[in-house]
């Protein structure tokens, strides 16, 4: 007997909305979500693990959007770059790498400089420091004289105040450069942050200078500033000139996440550059990419992605079915690009539509942030019951919770208990059902007392998974993120490919 089809099946994605058992310092516990309470009570669900092992990440590492998605739209566990590069260290074949190994002697050939740029962090979101001490390894070993490193600081996937424990560096590595991700890693097209960061890199103009990097980021922080916003501050003796990147030279970017990588990217690559105007673009013997941000890129790879076949995507859509994407700007590239296994173009079929994130310094100062512009526009989209599988994704917890304010991160929490009530209602009137899960963990961790600061970081919390519609129950005790794609294809009925290896979470009863 067939299974009945709903339409549309919408898969929710609530970022950062982790689990934790404990209510202190937790924004999910403290808020009043009556519809969340209610959904609990009433729908099976059950708790999923979206960090480690189980999304591709090393052991006891956090999970983050980029794997998240990447996990749920491929419906198998996916190796990421942090994986891959580590491992590659460890075999030593990092130090074999054909596209790094150009890079450096094409310099040495050439008398040329080498500089590194990348978010010096022990994060493992979009970095790793490791990977920095790795490449200073192989400039000693070619005998590069000397390693420029143009570091961006975390203080949000790590503690606020934090960076001073990763500025020292094996030789030859010399840190020349400080300033804040929140420039150098904008991914909004907010170019005026953009602009100083890459100021900074080829011209050496700074608001600030030191002789130290350490001496650097004292000064930033007595000046209030925690590591995401620091200033540009350039490193060197005073008599001296400032290290900038010129032409010829080689530069590495050591950021292996795609999203905030992609800007400063295409100011130095894009000769019809808009952004803003470059005083200086320097024409660069090579630039290299440690992983890939974007396939349009011209530019060398060292750890180019490995293919996925058959991802959800790809399946609905040779299949003939309609999907829709929709989020706000803050994760429009989750829910299209990575859930996509890292492909930009859409599939046949795929419609996608953007929100705008409102424009604020920190979203705990507008902690709804663009949710009740999405949720209108969605019920709209869930009416017009032309799509068979909607994914959707609410910013909220994740991004009001990395600023660390706990009383905004509550809010935030609230705004999406009722915009789920609604979403939720306008699916059942048309007959359609609901899977809510999230990527990783945040909100339901807000302060770190092992540091005495705020947590702005995401957690290796389990997260939740419901499912909204026919009676069911939880099969699957150990579920993970790669089980969602397999879960939403048994729910429509659907064969699922072999290439997923995940497993349903539910059976209908």
């Amino acid at each position: 007997m067939k299974i009945a089809r709903p339409r549309p099946l919408t898969l929710i994605i609530l970022d950062g909305w982790g689990y934790r058992q404990t209510s202190q310092d937790n924004a999910i516990a403290a808020a009043r979500k009556p519809f969340w309470d209610y959904l609990c009570q009433t729908y099976p669900h059950t708790l999923i693990s979206g960090s480690g092992r189980c999304v591709g990440l090393p052991d006891q590492q956090m999970g983050n959007s980029e794997v998240g998605h990447l996990n749920m739209g491929a419906g198998r566990i996916v190796y990421q770059d942090l994986t891959r590069i580590d491992q590659a260290i460890e075999s030593g074949d990092f130090f074999h790498n054909p596209i790094l190994l150009d890079a450096f002697q094409h310099a040495k050939a050439q008398g040329k400089a080498v500089h590194v740029m990348g978010l010096l962090s022990p994060g493992g979101v979009h970095s790793h420091e490791r990977h920095l001490h790795a490449l200073a390894q192989l400039a000693a070993q070619l005998e590069i004289p000397a390693l420029y490193i143009h570091a961006f600081l975390d203080g949000r996937d790590t503690p606020p105040r934090s960076a001073l424990s990763s500025l020292t560096l094996p030789s030859p590595g010399q840190i020349v450069s400080l300033i804040g991700r929140y420039y150098a890693m904008d991914r909004d097209k907010r170019w005026n942050r953009i602009h100083p960061a890459y100021d900074l890199l080829v011209s050496g103009r700074a608001a600030y200078h030191a002789d130290t990097a350490a001496a650097g980021l004292e000064l930033a922080y007595a000046r209030g500033e925690n590591d995401e916003f620091v200033q540009a501050t350039s490193i060197h003796p005073a008599q001296t000139a400032p290290v900038t990147i010129n032409d010829g030279d080689s530069l590495i970017f050591m950021n292996f996440r795609a999203d905030r990588a992609r800007e400063i990217t295409q100011a130095f690559i894009e000769p019809d550059f808009h952004g803003f105007v470059r005083e200086k673009w320097p024409q660069l013997g090579r630039f290299v990419c440690l992983a890939e941000y974007d396939n349009r890129f011209p530019v060398p790879v060292a750890f180019p992605p490995l293919p996925l076949h058959n991802i959800l995507a790809e399946y609905l859509s040779q299949l003939g079915m309609k999907q829709l994407r929709i989020a706000e700007t803050e994760k429009y590239a989750h829910v299209t690009f990575f859930f996509n296994g890292g492909l930009e173009p859409p599939y046949p079929g795929e419609n996608r539509i953007l929100i705008p994130s409102p424009t604020v310094a920190t979203y705990d100062l507008q902690p709804e942030m663009s949710a009740p512009e999405l949720t209108d526009r969605l019920i709209e989209e869930i009416k017009t019951q032309q799509y068979d599988v909607i994914v959707c994704n609410f910013a909220n917890p994740d991004m009001v919770g990395h600023t660390g304010n706990f009383d905004a991160t509550v809010k935030a929490i609230e705004t999406i208990d009722t915009c789920l009530e609604k979403i939720i209602t306008a699916l059942l009137q048309v007959g359609g059902e609901a899977v809510i899960t999230a990527d990783h963990g945040n909100a339901e961790k807000m302060f770190d007392h092992e540091t005495n600061q705020p947590h702005t970081a995401h957690t290796s919390d389990p997260v939740p998974f419901i499912y909204i519609g026919r009676e069911a129950a939880i099969i699957k005790a150990d579920g993970k993120l790669s089980d969602i794609a397999p879960t939403l294809l048994y729910l429509m009925n659907m064969d699922q490919p072999a290439e997923m290896t995940g497993k349903p979470l539910v059976k209908l009863v």
